[in-house]
């Protein structure tokens, strides 16, 4: 797999999302699709198809959309003959808060669909990972965390907390990985709740 892209910090490289490619994103197939090549690596349409369960033809289709929004491209080092591989642009998306002002229904349609799907593939992972465990060495089931936390605090420091999550996040990507190293999801989630 190509050595992923990375911004000037040495961070992978994240898609600032707008208003517009937002809406192209906005699609459960697509955002599967574009996960998927994420964390799996290059594909074709037939083999994204058969590990979402879809058609080829759908897969097709909603992979062609994500390269015109640039979010995927061709793989050519991988293509043998007729067979096209895709691979992602980037290793994350991201948006500026001030999306969530945006007045016209579509964007704002699209920041629903994709703020629901990322937290049905959240569910998915986490529900995969309980059914799973027991196939994984006792050391994992023992590391692994499933862990809730309730603060008080305000909304700047809902964004100090995450941003210095983030950063402890990112300072593991230049560590030596561990002899013993596999690929971690790590879901951070932070949100107010009305009190009772």
């Amino acid at each position: 797999m190509p050595e992923p892209e990375k911004n000037d910090t040495g961070a992978p490289a994240i898609r600032q999302l707008d208003p517009r490619s937002l809406r192209g994103l906005a699609h459960p197939l697509r955002i599967r699709l574009l996960a998927a090549l994420r964390h799996h690596g290059p594909a074709t349409a037939s083999q994204l198809a058969e590990r979402l369960g879809e058609s080829s033809g759908a897969t097709s289709y909603h992979l062609r959309q994500l390269a015109s929004h640039g979010f995927v491209e061709d793989a050519p080092e991988r293509g043998k003959g007729r067979e096209r591989w895709w691979q992602a642009v980037h290793q994350g998306t991201s948006w500026d808060a001030s999306i969530f002002d945006e007045q016209d229904p579509e964007t704002r349609g699209a920041v629903n669909v994709f703020m629901h799907e990322i937290a049905t593939i959240h569910g998915q992972e986490l529900s995969t990972w309980i059914g799973t465990m027991r196939d994984w060495p006792a050391e994992w089931v023992r590391n692994a965390d499933l862990s809730d936390f309730t603060l008080r605090l305000g909304p700047l420091q809902v964004r100090e907390l995450s941003e210095q999550l983030h950063a402890l996040i990112n300072s593991y990507r230049d560590a030596e990985p561990a002899q013993d190293a596999t690929k971690v999801r790590l879901h951070l989630h932070a949100f107010p709740q009305q009190s009772d």
